[in-house]
Formats: C-alpha cells, sequence, structure tokens
C-alpha cells in the first residue's frame, strides 16, 4: 500500500505514531514507527495484531519497512481511533464517571479479552492508557499488544506495568488469562476515582511490586461504589488466580447490565497517587523483561524488589538509571489535536517501553 506521513500524534523512547493517508484510498490511519534496531516489540506487535480480527481491538491494516533518514524503519499500520486513551477519556469527564461508564468500558474491554483469551492470547498490559476511544469516547478497543504473549510460551515474558500487575505476576509465576483480569480490575478502579492508583499508599514501583507479591492483599475497593461495582471488582480482584473469574464469567455479572447507579458520594482526590501523564512517571510505563536461554531460572529465582531494580537499572547496554521522574518525562512525549487536512481529530499514545534483558543476546 502506498501512503504518505503525516505530523507525528505520539512518541516514546523506541517509536512514534504518526497520521497517515493512503495515496489510493484518501483513508486515514496510523502509522507506528521504530527504526530497525529497536523494532523487537513493534514487529511482535505486528505478528500478534496481524493474527486477530474484532470489533474489540484495534484494527490492524497492515506493516512495511522503509527508510527514513537514512536509516531502516518499520511501520505497523492501525486503525485510528479520534477519542484518544481511555485515560484521557477519564480526565476530559473531570474524573466523574458514572457507574453505568464505568459498567460499559468493562464490558468492551472484556469482549475484547474474551475474544484475546479464546485464541490464547494474553494481553500482559491492561490499563486505561492501553484503551483507545473511538469519536466521541463511546465505542473501546484494546491496544498496545508490546508485550502481548501466547499463552504457555516456551520463552514467556514477565511485563507490563507495575501498579496493573497481579500477585502471581510479581511472583514470577506464569503470567496468564487471570493476570488481564486483574489488571481489568485495577483499571476500573482507575474509572471510579479519575484515574488514580488502584494503591494509592505505595511509594515507590520496587516496594510496590514486593507488596503485590507478598502481602496477600488486594487493591482497595472503593466505598462509594454500589453493591454490584464492588461485587464484580471482588471477582476480578481475587489474589488466586484459580479463584478469579474468566471474562467470560464476568460478561454475565449483573454490574454490567445494570444502567442507573450512581456513585453515593465523590471519591476524595489522592495527593499521594499520580494524577496527570507526566507525573505518573515510571508508575505508570510498561516494563517488558525477556528471559533468555539459561536465564529464565536466574529472573524468577530473584525477590520482587530486586526483579524490578534488575529491569530498571541493568539495560543491555549498560545504562544505569534511576527513580527520577524529571529525566521519564524527557523520554516520554504526547502530542494531541486536528488532524491534517480534513479537520479529522487524531489521539494516540506510544508507550516507553523498558525493555531489558538477562544473559547474552541471541
Amino acid at each position: 500500500m502506498n501512503w504518505n506521513r503525516g505530523r507525528v500524534i505520539g512518541r516514546g523512547s523506541s517509536a512514534a505514531v504518526f497520521a497517515a493517508t493512503s495515496s489510493e484510498s484518501g483513508e486515514v490511519f496510523a502509522v507506528k514507527s521504530a527504526v530497525l534496531p529497536r523494532s523487537e516489540l513493534l514487529e511482535r506487535e505486528q505478528r500478534i495484531l496481524s493474527a486477530l480480527s474484532s470489533p474489540w481491538i484495534v484494527g490492524y491494516k497492515g506493516f512495511d519497512v522503509t527508510e527514513e533518514n537514512g536509516m531502516p524503519t518499520f511501520n505497523l499500520m492501525l486503525e485510528i481511533m479520534p477519542g484518544g486513551t481511555l485515560l484521557d477519556g477519564i480526565r476530559r469527564r473531570g474524573g466523574k464517571l458514572c457507574e453505568w461508564e464505568i459498567g460499559d468500558y468493562a464490558r468492551q474491554i472484556l469482549l475484547g479479552l474474551e475474544y484475546l483469551h479464546s485464541n490464547g492470547i494474553v494481553h500482559c498490559d491492561i490499563k486505561s492508557r492501553n484503551i483507545l476511544l473511538s469519536r466521541g469516547g463511546g465505542g473501546a478497543k484494546i491496544a498496545d499488544f508490546g508485550c502481548a504473549r501466547r499463552a504457555g510460551e516456551d520463552d514467556a515474558c514477565a511485563g507490563g506495568t507495575p501498579m496493573f500487575m497481579s500477585p502471581e505476576t510479581a511472583q514470577g509465576k506464569e503470567q496468564g488469562f487471570p493476570a488481564d483480569v486483574w489488571a481489568l480490575g485495577c483499571t476500573v478502579i482507575e474509572m471510579a476515582t479519575g484515574g488514580g492508583s488502584p494503591w494509592p499508599k505505595a511509594t515507590d514501583p520496587a516496594s510496590l511490586l514486593y507488596h503485590i507479591a507478598h502481602s496477600g492483599e488486594s487493591p482497595e475497593i472503593p466505598g462509594f461504589l454500589s453493591d454490584q461495582a464492588k461485587d464484580f471488582l471482588g471477582k476480578c480482584l481475587t489474589t488466586n488466580p484459580g479463584d478469579r473469574w474468566t471474562a467470560e464469567q464476568l460478561l454475565t455479572h449483573p454490574f454490567l447490565r445494570h444502567k442507573n447507579p450512581i456513585p453515593k458520594e465523590e471519591p476524595a482526590e489522592n495527593k499521594s497517587s499520580p494524577t496527570s501523564i507526566l507525573e505518573q512517571g515510571i508508575w505508570a510505563n510498561s516494563i517488558h523483561l525477556r528471559t533468555e536461554e539459561g536465564s529464565k531460572e536466574e529472573y524468577y529465582s530473584c525477590s520482587p524488589l530486586r526483579r524490578v531494580r534488575n529491569l530498571c537499572f541493568e539495560s543491555p547496554e549498560g545504562a544505569k538509571g534511576e527513580w527520577n521522574e524529571e529525566e521519564e518525562e524527557e523520554g516520554w512525549t504526547t502530542v494531541r489535536g486536528g488532524g491534517d487536512g480534513g479537520g479529522i481529530e487524531t489521539g494516540a499514545v506510544v508507550e516507553r517501553w523498558c525493555c531489558f534483558s538477562r544473559g547474552n543476546k541471541k
């Protein structure tokens, strides 16, 4: 397909998203691009998305390799979602989503998860920033499959965002379908609290992951929610993955059919949790660790605290890092605005991926 690259609508440390137009049809779509030496996660996303087709998953339109500024560049073509992310939608409404809105978004995400799980795919990074909205914000689709994998893969990788990780993931066990359901529960709390953290008392990602792995606790369910909403969250946030409801089971829950409850009181503002994309820093960013042959045991034998430190401090290039929000903000830019020419609204986000390998690279 011949196409013309438009303006940047999102940028991360290793990839950027552009508005693009088909030369033949004039169709507008999104192109996610990364130079080939840094395109492994984007190529992984392409392999998974190319096998999927669902109204609840962002649409795949193809890929190609072009030369940009003298560098071979991998391009992933995707459906463009004018409403931006679900997190954007929460904030546009001032964090005051009614329960029927929360339930409707949860239902659409679950329809996407049911489809993925029935096809053997674990998303591994469900959160409001990875849910894209249609124009007007009514339709929701799951996006950003850079951490996704097939269930039971031998070269399984632990990935995702610390404050959305399930206990079994934090413990270094298999990251399966129940981990996506746990993350959905955390996302519902995000919607109910205006984008607040499911773990508002946590002080840093390392201690948070340790707490999730060993405390036996679930995120606190907001007290202002209805009994149905609380029961729904209880089914999502059971610490034992074997007792957690599946996406198929949750789609039958009465909370998703109840259309008129509203919060009994306004949620209190939580000053200790991130309140904007820039403030979130590493809290909201995905971490991705591919275990190489012969190193899986080393990774899983580490404590959660050490695993997070390894993720952040032991990059393949030997770069050292610190929990520094200012540095994190410099590596993460989000661009919003009107489209090119035709007044088409565009909105997209590229996660800042932290991809660190243990052992020698193949």
